[in-house]
Formats: structure tokens, sequence, C-alpha cells
């Protein structure tokens, strides 16, 4: 077995296709777009490149099969509270089913990140945000969101054999968009709804600007002082929301308000791998002409839940009943627009939102974790924090 550092065109094409050749043979996998993973190792398209670095390498064996694939990454913006040591990250990994060619891949990453003096890995995950390609899938592994690691169940025991421990598992609940929710949903929101101050009202692509100021109020309240993570400028929202653009289905995408002023958002996209998954990772002018038309012909029953937050002085006053009731059970249940709807992970960290997704009636759909591994071995092994 060996290892080569993805430096030029032909083994970054190998980076791709080890992905696809390890993977096609399982049932529910469902192939990424090459563009969305090649912008991750991008400095031009990745603005994690301004606060850090990252390396890749393709493993083959003797005959120069490709059997494996890693990256390793280190950013300075990359930290949670409680940390005793700075962390590096891994992610990409893919591999055969064979604990040594998985345990070169780790040294080798081990060792580049211990040279930029890294004292503890995190895998595996993104060279970047959390809501794409973060965490090892350890059950239900059909059918995953766009954007969501996919992998085989023996990776689990790879990652655990060779030392890794849980450092937060990540749960995804779902459920079916016809059923309804829990009695006290409605509850809370008829407490809120005789507020007149409150309001609640979906997207519009014409007024992106607007509701990018709004999400990013809401962000840098809700979520900047969790650790991991950071406050974000409107432009960076704006970005975001041009991206999103073109998939974008306005009555799936929430803010509420309290005297016009935001103070809780739910987004949701139509479940991107409903067109993907017949695109083989390509996305040029043809599969722009058939995403165009999947889209047309209603193609998509699915949407997925990417981002549900209050602001602290609002939570717990039932708010997060009042969103879900003024866009779920009145527009996208009421209109039929979706049969079935997953929510992106939750930390186990988050007891909060562990709970509103338990309380609507939704079911665990698949768990992920996130792995650390410390390099000094005498030290003690300590989860990531649960939040208050």
């Amino acid at each position: 077995m060996k290892l080569f550092v993805v430096n030029d065109a032909r083994t970054a094409r190998e980076f791709l296709d080890v992905h696809v050749e390890l993977n096609k043979v399982h049932e529910g996998w469902i192939q990424p777009l090459d563009k969305d993973i090649e912008d991750v190792f991008n400095p031009e398209r990745n603005k994690a490149f301004r606060f850090g670095e990252c390396v890749r390498w393709v493993m083959k064996d003797e005959a120069g099969k490709l059997i494996g694939r890693i990256a390793a990454f280190v950013n300075k913006k990359y930290k949670t509270i409680g940390d005793e040591q700075p962390t590096g990250g891994i992610g990409f990994f893919d591999c055969i089913n064979d604990q040594a060619a998985a345990n070169l891949l780790f040294d080798t990453a081990k060792q580049w990140l211990l040279e930029r003096g890294m004292g503890a890995m995190d895998g595996p995950i993104n060279f970047g945000d959390r809501d794409r390609w973060w965490g090892l899938q350890v059950e239900g592994f059909v059918n995953p969101p766009y954007g969501m690691n996919y992998n085989p169940p023996y990776y689990e025991a790879l990652f655990r054999n060779y030392g890794f421990e849980t450092f937060f598992n990540q749960v995804c609940f779902a459920l079916d968009v016809k059923n309804k929710i829990q009695d006290k949903f409605y509850e809370r929101h008829a407490a809120v709804a005789k507020d007149p101050n409150f309001s609640a009202r979906h997207i519009k692509k014409n007024q992106l600007e607007k509701f990018a100021q709004d999400f990013t109020t809401v962000y840098n309240k809700a979520w900047a002082q969790h650790g991991g993570s950071k406050e974000i400028s409107k432009e960076q929202v704006m970005l975001l929301f041009k991206k999103m653009k073109p998939v974008l289905d306005e009555k799936i995408v929430w803010f509420a308000y309290y005297k016009e002023d935001p103070i809780a958002i739910w987004i949701n996209l139509p479940e991107l791998n409903q067109y993907f998954k017949h695109m083989h990772g390509k996305f040029g002018l043809l599969q722009k002409l058939q995403f165009l038309w999947l889209k047309m012909t209603g193609a998509c029953r699915k949407f997925t839940g990417i981002a549900f937050g209050v602001v602290p002085e609002f939570q717990a006053r039932g708010v997060d009943s009042y969103i879900i009731v003024e866009g779920g059970t009145k527009v996208i249940q009421a209109q039929n627009l979706y049969d079935d709807y997953e929510m992106q992970w939750i930390g186990d960290f988050n007891p909060k939102m562990m709970n509103i997704g338990q309380n609507l009636g939704a079911y665990p759909s698949r768990r992920l974790i996130t792995f650390r591994y410390l390099f000094d071995r005498t030290k003690e092994f300590k989860r990531h924090p649960i939040l208050k």
C-alpha cells in the first residue's frame, strides 16, 4: 500500500474516483457532485483557507488500484469550548475494509497535523462549515440528505480500532409531513399568537437582502457563542442565499418576528439528492436542463431542515412552536407541498434542539458520530460540553 499526495489534476480526479469505486456497490449511496467536493479544496471557493491549510492523499495497492483516501486540515477558527489542545481535522475518509490500510491513512494525517502543532484530530469533519460532510454514519445508512457523508457500516470499527472515541453524536429526525404534530405545539402557538406583535413569514426571492440581514441577526445571537461557531456577516449570508436561490422554495424558509425584529429562523431546502441521484456527480449544461425538468415535474417530494434557531431572549416562550405551526401546518402541510421531512443533524450536546425534534413526533432517522483522537494517549478524554 502506498499514499500519494493530491497535487495535480490526475490525483485530484483519483480523489473523487476512489469514493465512487468503494461505495457504488452499497445500497442507498448517492454520488455527490464533483464540483462541490472540489470546491472544499479550492482556495478561491473556500474561505477556510484564510485561517488554515489542508492536504489530501489517495491510497493505492501494489497493483495500482485505488483503495482509500483521506484529507487533513488545520483551521485556527476551529475550536470547541473547553478544548485543552489545538485540534485539527480529518475528513473525506474512504477505505477498504482493512485495518492496516485505515491505520496508514490515519497515521499519515496524524503526522501532518503533529508537524503543525496540533494535539488532537476530529473526524470525519469538513474543512469549513458543519452543514456539509460532517460525521460518520453509524445508523440509517440509506439515502442521506445531500451534503451528508455516506459510508458503509464497517467504517466505525476502523475508527474505533485505531483509538478514536465519540466526541459527540449527531442525530437526524424525520417525519411524515401528512401526520399531525402533537397538540402542545398548537397550544403554545395559540398562546404566542394572541400577542399581535408576533408574526411569521416565508422568504421572498426578490427580498434576499432583507432576509439575509434577518438571518444574520438571528444566527449571531443564537449560535455565534457556541463552541466551534463564529459570527457571520450579512455579505456571507447573501453569498449563501444566492447560491441557494436556484433550488430555493420560498414556502419552506420561515422567519419569525417580534415588532418586526427577527427572533427565529427555520431554514429548509428541497432534498437535492432527489435530483442529483440522476446526475452521477456531474452538473454541466445537460444536467442543469435535467435538473430544471425534474424540478418542474415535481420529482422532489422530500425537504430537509438546514437550520432552526431562536434568539436567547425568546427561547422557552413558545416561539419554536409558533414558527413550526405557522410555516409547517398552515402552509407546507395544508398545501401538500411535500410528503417527507428530515432534519439535518442535531448534536447530542444541544438538548434543547434534541427536545424539539423529539417533541415534534419525529423519529430518529439516522445517527452519525464526530470522533476525536487525542495524540497524548495518557490524557483524559472529554466529550463535547453540553450547551446550556
